[in-house]
This record gives structure tokens, C-alpha cells and sequence, in this order.
């Protein structure tokens, strides 16, 4: 699977359990410790846990991947999920705020979220 494939499944997943201001970031020209950053924002602990839970435990099944580390998860205020060539970031919001990651990484290229749910709709027509 390649890395800009990884980051879509990943923002696929945490949007299934209705994350928000969900944003795949492209730093391969300005960092050598990731290729693409997911950001992505829950309204509480349990729905951040939920989103994380859905990225590690989708991307085990689907494709047989595992990630590197996982931190946070117990708490649920900020959830890092490394798989290497993406890192997903899924934050009870206010955290994300205080942090202020998509401010850190301004000058990354962004990358559209591909509609799934539209492609949904337009084979169950």
C-alpha cells in the first residue's frame, strides 16, 4: 500500500466514527520523519479512543498492517498512531488547539480527502 494510500484509508476510518476537521498533510519536502501527517479532531475522549481504535484495528484487518507504536489511547485527549510513513494524530479538540499542530505544519502541502461516501451513493444507484 503505498503512504498517500495509508493516509486516505486512515482519514476514511476516522471519519466513519465521525471525526472532524479531518486533514491530511503531505510533509515529504519538509521533514524526513514522515511522509504524511492525519489530523483529526473528536468532541470526546470516548469518540477520540473510538477514531484511533478505528484506524488501528481497520488497517489490521483490511490490509494486515500494524502500526510502529501507539500512544495515548488510554487517556484519549491525544491519540498518535505511527505507521512510519504516516503518522495519524486524532486530538480531543481543545488539545488540538493548545498544540497547534496545523499551524507547526502551515507550510505542508494538503492533500484532498477522496469522498467515499459519494462514490457510496453513486454505486448504489
Amino acid at each position: 500500500m503505498l503512504s498517500q494510500d495509508r493516509a486516505q484509508k486512515c482519514a476514511e476510518l476516522v471519519l466513519d466514527k465521525k471525526a472532524y476537521n479531518v486533514r491530511i498533510l503531505d510533509v515529504r519536502k519538509i521533514s524526513s520523519l514522515t511522509d504524511f501527517l492525519v489530523l483529526a479532531s473528536g468532541s470526546s475522549d470516548r469518540q477520540v479512543k473510538a477514531a484511533a481504535e478505528s484506524v488501528h484495528l481497520g488497517l489490521k484487518k483490511d490490509y494486515e498492517t500494524m502500526p510502529i507504536g501507539i500512544e495515548g489511547l488510554n487517556e484519549g485527549r491525544w491519540v498518535l498512531i505511527d505507521y512510519g510513513d504516516v503518522m495519524v494524530h486524532v486530538f480531543h479538540e481543545p488539545i488540538r488547539l493548545f498544540y497547534d499542530l496545523d499551524g507547526l505544519w502551515c507550510d505542508a502541502d494538503e492533500i484532498m480527502l477522496q469522498d467515499t461516501t459519494a462514490e457510496a451513493v453513486q454505486t448504489s444507484s
